[in-house]
């Protein structure tokens, strides 16, 4: 990795951390695509498991009054059922095939996102302990494969009209357990490579700042202004990497 590359994924690094620290989402859905322009996907994803875990690390001691225990707990038990698919995957997956799963993911995300604000009447999604659980075996498989568990429990919280404090507070303890989980699985199975260690660690540091920051910015922030940062910086992304992938695919 080259000193301009570092640079790039350390400011990335930084504002994924912002990002996901003032809405509550969002590291793995930036920080993904990019760092797969300045590294193989799996290292990459690997990167990603690594920094998020740390960055829940630091803020979420600031919000455990306000996570919902028993979704938590159905949540982490429907991630660990998916998570062994995941990592099937993960070991055969064609770098072509997994970016564009990803832009794909992000896209439905941001779609998502964008019906639920435009939505003028109550969401007729109740939540339901078999519906958390299912949302917790797709969030497992999409981390294992791709490093993103946040789009399938985010889009499926919202959908239910979950409180934003709660689903903030929620998704910091899930991401927090799902990735520890995660990061054992790659060490026992497929292995994490000492350079990926070094570079994680020399990119924790920018991670923490941006989430520190992020804490405080989402303190201040408005759903409405936090919602339309995350659509445009998720739509760019999105578009971003799908095109990339068309055009590796066509070379």
């Amino acid at each position: 990795m080259s000193l301009g590359d570092w640079a790039r994924m350390a400011a990335t690094s930084f504002v994924a951390a912002l990002l996901q620290a003032a809405n509550g989402f969002g590291f793995a859905v930036l920080a993904v695509p990019l760092f797969l322009l300045f590294a193989e996907p799996g290292p990459a994803v690997q990167l990603v498991v690594i920094l998020t875990l740390a960055l829940s690390a630091v803020v979420l001691p600031g919000m455990r009054d306000a996570v919902d225990a028993p979704l938590l707990l159905r949540l982490g038990l429907g991630g660990a059922a998916g998570l062994p698919f995941g990592l099937a995957a993960f070991g055969y997956a064609d770098p072509v095939t997994v970016r564009a799963i990803i832009g794909i993911t992000i896209l439905a995300f941001a779609g998502a996102i964008v019906a639920s604000r435009l939505r003028r009447r109550p969401t007729a999604l109740a939540m339901r302990p078999g519906r958390d659980l299912a949302a917790g075996v797709v969030s497992g498989i999409a981390t294992a494969l791709t490093g993103m568990s946040g789009p399938p429990v985010l889009i499926y919280l919202m959908l239910a009209g979950t409180p934003p404090r709660i689903m903030r507070a929620t998704l910091f303890a899930f991401f927090a357990a799902c990735y520890a989980a995660t990061l054992a699985a790659y060490t026992a199975t497929v292995g994490v490579p000492g350079a990926t260690w070094l570079a994680a660690a020399s990119l924790i540091p920018f991670a923490w700042a941006g989430g520190m920051i992020g804490r405080r910015v989402g303190d201040r922030l408005s759903v409405e202004a936090a919602t339309a940062l995350a659509i445009v910086v998720l739509t760019a992304t999105g578009l971003y990497t799908v095109a990339a992938a068309v055009r590796l695919s066509l070379s």
